[in-house]
């Protein structure tokens, strides 16, 4: 049978006080309709319909290449929203999902269950529900005297005893397409708020004699939907503790799963250790056997395998297998170590390859730079990447030695086991094998200091005088 999505992200969401369109405000890293999109296409949607409104431009963009568009002009109400997408269903045998964009803790499995049920049942609609022990502010399922489901009714519209059903409606359906929009076509206006209601669907179809099912979600996550900064950010908490339960259940330890902000769709392999203040986001791959924290900031990088990070900041770069960085590193994008590097303290790298068993060991910058495997970068040691106008690149043979304190101005070449002197200035490229010295000779002035100090005082003296 073929499924189909209706995604409702028109709403200009007024409490979030936001310059941003509501369902773009992000979830551990993600837009909430991004979240959404992912649930549906999990559930094998063959054609994904987007109703959007306020910030159209800007969902669209989002989602460009990922569903069709239709856009809700006047915001009268879900029923409303969703009759926007006839043009593109109407007609078609199949089942639809309607769903809303501010709801990204609906999951693909539960999505999935609903659907079986639906489908196995030959329901006309199917309602995914939830029980709240205060269900203030929610839509009220009923049902009749053999628990079918008789109708929604929304919080405005419910009498004393609706009111005190605890079984919500979360929002999420499954229909029978066809006879959707035709019971659309019978939707009114005529309730407290004056729009028209999707819930309104329920009550036509029992009235035609149509089977309407309720899948009941254990998880009351999923009920969850973001129209203010405080849902948002329970909808954060929530998200995070279950992305850190999933790499818990792969493998992953975590000494504090309440210290660390894992977005969702970071990888990370078994018997890594996470330790607290650990931040890692966007498109972050982090291999098996590392141990990465305290206080480590990744994002879009590829962490290899046995890697340790400890208190430093990578950003678009990768690190090879075995791999040291920190503490107090700061890796900027384009930047990509080899095996069993050390990467020390204070140290920042940028557009720089780093070969296999290669140390820069602390306070120094490597920029543009590409450096072999074997070679030692000593204590302070810079490669001067910019005159003030154009970026020119160092390059760094194997198994070379870098003294502390030496400034290569690049463009410039250190050959294969060449040795460069400690404080050195070097503008010139040095041959494989050369020593290379760049700096003023050392002049010592006998007892100089010494005059120096007695001149100093007796200024000072005639000062007071």
């Amino acid at each position: 049978m073929k499924r189909m999505a209706v995604v409702l992200a028109a709403g200009q969401g007024k409490r979030m006080k936001s310059k941003l369109y509501k369902v773009l405000h992000p979830v551990c890293g993600k837009p909430m309709v991004g979240h959404v999109m992912d649930t549906v296409e999990k559930a094998a949607c063959e054609e994904i319909v987007v109703v959007t409104g306020h910030g159209a431009a800007q969902v669209q963009s989002f989602l460009e290449g990922r569903a069709k568009f239709v856009l809700q002009e006047q915001q009268l109400g879900t029923g409303h929203a969703v009759q926007q997408a006839e043009a593109l269903l109407s007609g078609k045998e199949g089942t639809t999902i309607v769903i809303c964009g501010d709801t990204p803790l609906v999951t693909a499995e539960t999505i999935e269950s609903m659907l079986e049920l639906h489908e196995s049942s030959g329901a006309a609609a199917t309602v995914l529900t939830a029980e709240f022990t205060d269900p203030t502010g929610y839509g009220r399922v009923v049902r009749g005297a053999e628990g079918a489901v008789e109708r929604i009714v929304e919080q405005k519209d419910c009498s004393p005893a609706e009111a005190a059903v605890q079984e919500i409606n979360t929002g999420t359906y499954c229909f029978d397409n066809r006879k959707l929009f035709e019971a659309l076509a019978r939707v009114t206006n005529d309730n407290a708020q004056g729009e028209y209601y999707l819930t309104d669907v329920i009550g036509i179809f029992v009235s035609a004699g149509e089977s309407v099912q309720a899948y009941c979600t254990s998880d009351l996550a999923e009920a969850i939907g973001v129209n203010d900064r405080i849902a948002l950010g329970e909808a954060e908490r929530l998200m995070r503790e279950r992305i850190v339960r999933r790499h818990q259940i792969n493998g992953v330890t975590f000494i504090d799963t309440t210290a660390a902000y894992i977005e969702a769709e970071v990888e990370i392999g078994a018997d890594t250790v996470i330790y607290p203040g650990t931040v890692l986001r966007g498109a972050t791959v982090i291999g098996e056997d590392c141990v990465i924290g305290p206080q480590a900031d990744i994002k879009d990088s590829v962490i290899g395998n046995g890697v340790a990070v400890r208190y430093s900041t990578i950003d678009k770069s990768e690190a090879g297998e075995g791999t040291s960085i920190g503490p107090y590193a700061n890796l900027r994008p384009g930047s990509k170590l080899g095996k069993d590097c050390k990467i020390g303290d204070f140290v920042e790298l940028k557009n720089a390859v780093i070969g296999d068993e290669s140390k820069v060991s602390h306070l120094s910058y490597v920029g543009d730079a590409e450096v072999g495997s074997g070679v030692n970068i000593g204590c302070g040691a810079i490669t001067v990447n910019y005159d003030g106008f154009n970026k020119a690149k160092t390059v760094i043979g194997n198994d070379a030695f870098i003294g502390s304190n030496v400034n290569l101005i690049a463009p410039v070449n250190i050959g294969d086991g060449a040795y460069v002197v400690a404080g050195s200035t070097v503008t010139h490229d040095v041959p494989g094998g050369d020593l290379a010295i760049a700096r003023e000779r050392q002049v010592n002035k006998p007892g100089y200091a010494d005059k120096i100090r007695a001149r100093a005082k007796a200024k000072k003296e005639r000062g007071q005088g």
